[in-house]
């Protein structure tokens, strides 16, 4: 759930096989204009592939919550609106927050499958640095980097907005979810939160809605 859903993202990331970094030494102009549209053509072939967002430039520089407070953003939050990912693949997602020990947040993500099947995840989240403890990064796997989870607005007993980001090359790879602590979120606190984003850059109209139908996702606690 990013909500900590950045979920399976670091698994997905590293399968992307995203090539950046040495292909920058080379010092032959017509060189890198070859790797330069190599990048372009292997990214928006992952874009296409796994419905991910990507988008030009790098990462932006963003306003987080001030004074976050973990041990108040504990609890479960309801997955409300998302940018699509390739690694949620179902409905009636959750997030539920724990402390597991002082500066670290332990994280269950959830989901409802077509099958009727509940898909779940277990990580792991800590600031990576304790002056901007809002600005989190998600573990899942221990062979690989974390996630970045940025808290950019809650109130902690609502909602919440979260925001995550990574580089790849020209390009970055954006994701952003909105949250709140019941199924449903008023409309009023959405545009609101559809304002943040957009100032920020971030196509709000490719935002996707959960399904947090109490009938539907009954499944998920039986």
């Amino acid at each position: 759930m990013a909500k900590l859903q950045v979920h399976r993202s670091i698994k997905d990331h590293q399968n992307l096989n995203v090539p950046h970094t040495g292909i920058w030494l080379h010092t032959d102009c017509g060189a890198k204009m070859k790797a330069i549209q190599v990048i372009s053509l292997t990214l928006l072939c992952v874009l296409a592939a796994n419905a991910q967002l990507l988008k030009f430039g790098k990462c932006p520089k963003l306003d987080v919550q001030a004074n976050f407070d973990a041990t108040r953003y504990i609890g479960r939050w309801y997955e409300i609106k998302k940018l699509p990912t390739a690694f949620q693949k179902g409905e009636c997602g959750t997030a539920t927050y724990s402390l597991k020990s002082p500066g670290v947040i332990g994280v269950l993500n959830r989901e409802l499958l077509d099958d009727g099947t509940t898909n779940s995840i277990v990580g792991s989240a800590k600031a990576k640095d304790p002056a901007e403890p809002a600005k989190l990064e998600v573990s899942f796997f221990e062979t690989s980097p974390p996630g970045p989870y940025w808290v950019l607005s809650s109130d902690y007993e609502g909602h919440s907005l979260v925001y995550g980001c990574t580089d790849f090359g020209l390009f970055r790879m954006e994701f952003a979810w909105i949250l709140s602590r019941e199924p449903t979120l008023s409309e009023e606190t959405t545009e609101q939160l559809h304002g943040i984003l957009s100032a920020a850059g971030v196509n709000v109209n490719k935002l996707v809605v959960t399904n947090q139908d109490p009938t539907y996702c009954s499944a998920m606690t039986q």
